[in-house]
């Protein structure tokens, strides 16, 4: 009996130790996925729910079976034989394990294991003969071409409906993790409350992937953000070099994480089937695993392991992922919205879950985040027959359907589609619904990390990429992902991208997919600059010119193929319904044979009876929609400075100097209502204040400085150090003006009584997706604009701040109002310092210390900017970096 126990303990080690080297759980039939470390396997748990394997002590080694039967676990083995199981097991066997083996060397050999993403799971790396083992099988070209169009059990999921009780802890990323500078613990700073996660319950549809701890932190590795930045790195130019090489370092680490299988070594091998829907489920459970941290390789291995199994299973399902992904229901030019507000959703999810109202508005105010009291809630949720479950597609399809919903009874058909679907949610589905129904998923997902994680996960379905050597792998990495951006930010429409990114391939991308009229591209932008020597030094020893730069509305204008004329502003918004005067004039200057263009435009208030530019305060007053030719009381005068795109041709790879000699020939000056942007070249810096001064006396803010050759081509989305912008009031402090959104107010005393005399504003941290606070603001308002700003905020006033506003709570900071994040005021400083108040850029520059400004003064309100496009994080770190230089810079010149 004795012996007997023995062979079958010796026989479950064996196999543990064996599913442990394919990274696979081991689990048979409604057994146990994998034992507790320190547990001691029974009879019942290796035993099979649905084949009896059982020792009869005839002679044969423990653990052997008869070679004529075939494993029946197909999810677990698939075309593995039993020889295969026999020879690995047997190998496994000779270590001589005994009762008394820790598994811990077991779980530290299986995060060594070297298994490619790409290879068929149960097929084991050959290097892994180093820990004493052999392969069971050997693996030849054919296995290879195979195990390419196949992803690997370790990055799958399955939806599953057999039973789990298993508890998936965090996941060490081993040599690659990165440690967190600070964790959301140790700051002293005041969001919402989240609620713990939930933890998976028997029975449910979906096995967890492993997810890392969820801390979160200020960023530190490869090009993000140090605690102690050396501030001189700010003022080094960015260059292609620099930049292609941390792109390198990147996809190195990325595809390190993915291709050694790093991310599921403690996760059960789910996927599901070739062919059919993407559950949702599985795309949750990757939003899950990016919230839990911070590290952007982490983020990119976690998104390249999802995309790659959508690419090799389900193919038809990535745009819908994609879009899910970045929270958007189509291209953002096409301006789809659901028009959904806090109160619809409250509604629907009462109703999905038979609770009052009130009672979720009380919960929310405990959690701060909808989603979370959604995800809480379902165990209220009565069905006698629950729905079938929730599909990548069927999601991004309902979406699309409530945002095209319009009318009087719109409210109440949109709060049906939401509670069917809220209806069908499993496990933490409710919880990022809901947060894609408010438009905020809130993970710290940014649409550059999909675009690199989309890239690597295509480059990496090949399996000769797979097989090259890890540098000349990353090196590829890069590369694919330079081009998918660089492609994508001249055509950002991933319904014509991505059909073709899947037929052609990356390489052949850029042949297929090229800028044409009709799609606006993101506009390039400027680096701001504090002095002339400054503008000097950069383009030394190179053709530049200097552009008047015009106060007013960035204009995209579009001529199609069939004579429609569209122009977008800088953030994609159609404003041909603004400007119909624009589009009547605009037709009229192509010069004959002109079929379609793109033109880079500035649309200024113009007064036609003085022949001069107005301020931009006189262009906002002009209607944004429905706008009647004969109702236009503001003229306007459109700029024009660059031509992207003539006749079928894309210039924008062509240097400015020979953008601007095509824009001359093909079109018409017409006084008062279509010019060519003023211009100069000089290199002498006498000559260039004069035009300065021109520029500001002619209602200009200033000057634009461009290279005309070198380093000269249009570089879409773009902040580029080949364009510097000079603002007349900038040429000392701190460079330029500040974009901040508004999230609060504080009521207004004495002559402002009735108003807000103060507000609280705050800049947006991409990586995190939240509003950081920076500063309070009370100067630089008339009257006038402290009652429209009042009138405007009455209707945008939240009862709580919201759980992405970062700020501190103290007495002196802590709003009357708070306000939903609408709207874009732009401000002027006299400078920024580190602050233990405010929370912006922090960890940027200081590890637990954000940034303010000093002195801030309103100077107007930016309509064609959205919340997101306010000024980031990373750039007001810039800004104070780049005034520690340049203060140190003028003591050692008066030194």
């Amino acid at each position: 009996m004795a012996g007997k126990k023995q062979m079958t303990l010796a026989y479950g080690y064996s196999l543990i130790k064996f599913c442990i080297v394919l990274g696979t759980e081991c689990s048979f039939g409604k057994g146990r996925s994998f034992w507790n470390k320190g547990e001691k396997p029974t009879k019942g748990d290796v035993t099979s729910g649905r084949e009896s394997v059982e020792q009869n002590g005839s002679g044969k080694a423990p653990g052997t079976v008869e070679p004529s039967e075939k494993v029946k676990s197909k999810e677990l083995f698939e075309d593995m034989t039993v020889e295969d199981i026999n020879s690995s097991v047997q190998n496994v066997s000779q270590e001589g394990l005994s009762e008394d083996n820790d598994e811990t060397d077991d779980h530290d050999d299986r995060g060594k294991e070297n298994m490619d993403i790409g290879s068929e799971s149960g097929s084991i790396s050959s290097h892994g003969a180093e820990n004493g083992r052999k392969s069971p099988k050997k693996r030849t070209t054919k296995d290879a071409a195979r195990d390419s169009e196949r992803p690997s059990k370790r990055a799958r999921r399955i939806i599953s409906d057999s039973e789990s009780d298993t508890d998936v802890d965090s996941d060490k990323f081993g040599d690659l993790e990165e440690t967190p500078t600070t964790s959301s613990s140790e700051k002293k700073t005041t969001k919402a409350p989240k609620a713990p996660r939930p933890t998976p319950k028997q029975g449910s549809a979906v096995a967890l992937r492993p997810t890392g701890g969820n801390t979160k932190a200020p960023k530190d590795s490869l090009g993000d953000h140090t605690p102690e930045a050396d501030a001189s790195d700010a003022a080094e130019m960015d260059t292609a070099e620099e930049e292609a090489d941390d792109a390198e370092k990147v996809a190195k680490a990325t595809a390190k994480m993915v291709t050694t299988g790093s991310l599921t070594s403690k996760a059960e091998s789910l996927a599901w089937k070739k062919g059919s829907p993407i559950p949702y489920a599985a795309l949750c459970k990757t939003f899950e695993q990016i919230e839990s941290t911070t590290k952007r390789l982490q983020i990119l291995a976690f998104l390249t392991a999802f995309f790659k199994d959508v690419i090799q299973l389900s193919p038809r399902d990535l745009v819908a992922c994609i879009y899910l992904c970045l929270n958007r229901i189509g291209p953002e030019y096409e301006g789809k919205e659901l028009g959904i507000g806090e109160s619809i959703l409250v509604k629907a999810v009462a109703s999905a879950t038979g609770r009052s109202a009130q009672s979720i508005k009380t919960d929310m105010a405990q959690h701060g985040d909808l989603g979370t009291v959604a995800q809480t809630s379902r165990g209220h949720q009565k069905t006698m027959f629950p729905p079938p479950p929730l599909t990548v597609v069927s999601v991004y399809k309902t979406l699309n359907e409530i945002a095209s919903i319009t009318g009087q009874s719109s409210q109440s058909l949109k709060i049906g589609k939401i509670n069917k679907l809220l209806v069908a949610c499993r496990d933490n589905e409710p919880k990022y619904l809901i947060r894609s129904l408010e438009g905020k998923l809130r993970i710290g997902l940014a649409e550059q990390s999909i675009l690199q994680a989309l890239a690597h996960a295509v480059a990496l379905t090949d399996s000769s990429v797979v097989k090259l050597s890890e540098d000349k792998r990353a090196t590829v990495l890069a590369e694919a992902a330079a081009t998918f951006k660089h492609v994508y930010n001249e055509l950002p429409n991933y319904d014509e991208i991505v059909p073709v990114l899947l037929e052609k391939g990356i390489k052949e991308l850029p042949k297929y997919c090229k800028l044409r009229p009709g799609v606006p591209l993101k506009p390039m932008l400027a680096h701001p600059t504090k002095s002339l020597t400054d503008v000097l030094n950069r383009f030394e020893n190179m053709t530049f010119t200097c552009e008047y730069k015009y106060d007013g509305e960035r204009a995209q204008i579009h001529l199609l193929e069939d004579g429609k004329i569209v122009i977008y502003s800088r953030n994609s918004e159609n404003l041909s319904a603004k400007y119909p005067d624009i589009i009547e004039a605009v037709s009229k200057v192509p010069k004959e044979g002109v079929k379609s263009f793109v033109l880079d435009c500035e649309a200024v208030a113009w007064d036609r009876q003085k022949q001069c530019i107005l301020p931009f305060q006189v262009l906002s007053t002009r209607k944004r929609k429905d706008v009647q030719a004969a109702d236009i009381q503001v003229q306007v005068c459109v700029f024009a400075f660059d031509l992207l795109y003539l006749n079928g041709e894309p210039l924008t790879t062509k240097p400015l100097k020979d953008r601007r000699e095509v824009l001359y020939e093909h079109f018409n000056e017409v006084d008062g209502v279509f010019a060519f942007a003023k211009h100069k070249e000089s290199s002498n810096v006498e000559e260039i204040q004069t035009f300065l001064d021109e520029a500001v006396e002619g209602n200009c803010e200033g000057l634009m400085v461009k290279t005309l050759v070198q380093e000269a081509s249009y570089e879409p989305s773009k902040r580029s150090r080949n364009w510097l912008k000079v603002k007349k009031d900038y040429l000392s402090g701190v460079g330029d003006t500040f974009d901040l959104v508004i999230i609060g107010g504080y009521i207004g005393r004495g002559k402002r009584t009735g108003w807000y005399g103060g507000y609280l504003l705050a800049c947006y941290d991409e990586d995190r997706e939240e509003y950081q606070s920076i500063c309070k603001i009370g100067t630089g308002f008339s009257e006038e604009q402290l009652a429209e700003h009042a009138k405007f905020f009455k209707d945008h006033i939240i009862d709580r701040p919201k759980p992405y506003y970062e700020w501190s709570d103290t007495p002196n900071l802590r709003p009357d109002v708070w306000f939903d994040a609408v709207q874009v005021w732009e401000v002027k400083a006299a400078d920024l310092s580190i602050s233990p108040v405010h929370k912006a850029a922090i960890g940027h520059v200081d590890p637990n210390k954000g940034i303010s400004l000093r002195f801030p003064r309103f100077m107007r309100v930016r309509d064609d900017k959205k919340p997101e496009q306010a000024t980031n994080a990373s750039q007001v770190a810039d800004f104070y970096r780049s005034q520690k230089i340049n203060s140190a810079a003028g003591e050692l010149d008066d030194e």
